[in-house]
């Protein structure tokens, strides 16, 4: 191997986080092909992932490491969203205890994973969804997720919230994510207001809506419901249940609701 490849490896080596997974095409950015990227799998330089998936030797890869690579070297939408976001941030509801943990990642738009993330057994069970939910996505409703040693993009909890709720399909998934909204006690209003307005779902945002006044927080009432388009016609999103004349939704009884321990009186 001549010296100019081994200096194009050792800036690889520098620029790559450790237990991360690094593509094809990072390395072409870097000068390394794919020619002599398999020159250095047979070398022990580097280990193969999958098709056009590397590690290092000896590293210890988890789903985040994945995850990094598809978010800082192919430009994925994809990121930690909804229950997962949530339970990261302190919003545990949403574990089932004893079952294996699961991980829910959100595409903003219509994309397939790359075959070497979706065909690798990780230690956990993968769920991609692409939800297309909001026309435009405010800097300050995402947050960094610390895997140590490198950062991956995961909703902020208003964000991961209103993901969760379009995610809603029958009661059940839908007392689950009302009782998270107990703990949004420090919601900013601000990010709320420009995701709520940016926000394709008529469901999503009705629902929101209802969830946040019946628990009471502070900052409803810090709201512009007005610049808020809540769309036309009924919703049942709660099967059995009460309407909501203000939302136009069916909604938990009240005393289905108060199981939430909702602070509403």
């Amino acid at each position: 191997m001549t010296s100019r490849n081994v200096s194009k490896i050792n800036q690889v080596l520098q620029e790559w986080p450790k237990n991360t997974v690094a593509t094809q095409p990072w390395f072409t950015l870097l000068g390394v092909s794919s020619k002599l990227a398999n020159w250095h799998v047979g070398s022990g330089w580097l280990q193969r992932f999958g098709t056009g998936a590397y590690t290092r030797p000896g590293d210890h890869v988890e789903w985040q490491g994945g995850v990094y690579a598809l978010q800082t070297q192919l430009n994925k939408t994809v990121h930690v969203g909804g229950r997962t976001a949530l339970e990261l941030q302190g919003l545990s509801h949403f574990v089932p205890i004893g079952q294996q943990r699961r991980v829910l990642l959100i595409s903003d738009l219509q994309e397939r994973l790359p075959a070497w993330f979706q065909n690798h057994q990780w230690n956990v069970d993968i769920e991609h969804r692409c939800l297309s939910l909001f026309k435009y996505v405010p800097e300050k409703s995402t947050t960094e997720l610390d895997c140590g040693g490198f950062k991956i993009i995961m909703s902020g909890r208003e964000r991961a919230m209103m993901e969760q709720m379009c995610l809603v399909r029958n009661n059940n998934d839908l007392e689950q994510v009302c009782l998270p909204m107990e703990g949004f006690t420090t919601a900013r209003p601000a990010v709320v207001q420009k995701l709520l307005e940016n926000c394709q779902s008529v469901k999503v945002k009705r629902l929101f809506l209802w969830c946040s006044e019946e628990t009471g927080h502070d900052w409803f009432n810090r709201l512009d419901l007005s610049c808020i388009d809540l769309g036309k016609g009924k919703r049942q999103i709660y099967s059995g249940g009460r309407y909501d004349s203000k939302y136009k939704i069916t909604v938990p009884d009240r005393q289905i609701f108060n199981v939430f321990g909702s602070s509403k009186k």
